[in-house]
């Protein structure tokens, strides 16, 4: 248990039995009346976002969420196999739980596998990853202008849209949480 006074952002707080993350908070104190915080809560499972008042000195429960930074081993049907680096612990995690970021897992890669009683909650990736190009149209002689883009698939299979001087076999950074291409890397 804690009270409003110790909220600080990315605490998770169990409220009705569903896990939210403080995104941001205020203590406001009006002139008139009493104090109280607002704050912008992410709901852990969904990622719905709600804004929440709280009275000042109010008790929250607070939940405890365990973050490891785990390996990625292979894809079991649905579930992707994690494993623990230090105690070679293996978790299963759903395709759901997952969500986004299979678009960029390789395997051996690590992520951190945040966990609440031992249920998984949510994988999360470094900002960016380097991938592989594996297929993209070639790009014409004279395409090099600003601007201009073209899909081109991962090696996880996953499909973005890159500058039309890409060319497959070429490893790219690209943005774990929009998508978005972010540069070429040369090895």
């Amino acid at each position: 248990m804690a009270t409003t006074n110790d909220l600080k952002n990315g605490l998770v707080l169990n409220i009705d039995g569903q896990l939210w993350a403080v995104v941001e908070f205020q203590h406001v104190k009006p002139g008139k009346g009493g104090a109280f915080v607002r704050t912008k809560l992410k709901n852990v499972l969904s990622g719905k976002v709600v804004d929440r008042t709280l009275n000042a000195g109010t008790k929250v429960e607070t939940a405890s969420v365990d973050k490891r930074d785990m390996q990625y081993l292979y894809k079991d049907g649905t579930d992707f196999v994690f494993m623990d680096t230090s105690s070679y612990e293996q978790l299963h995690v759903s395709e759901v739980t997952v969500g986004d970021a299979s678009h960029y897992l390789l395997e051996n890669q690590s992520a951190l596998v945040a966990t609440h009683e031992g249920v998984p909650l949510y994988v999360e990736l470094p900002a960016s990853v380097v991938l592989e190009i594996t297929y993209t149209e070639p790009g014409l002689q004279g395409d090099r202008s600003t601007g201009g883009t073209k899909p081109a698939t991962l090696e996880t299979g996953y499909d973005i849209q890159v500058p039309l001087f890409i060319e497959t076999g070429t490893k790219v950074k690209v943005d774990t949480r929009s998508g978005d291409y972010l540069g070429r890397v040369n090895e």
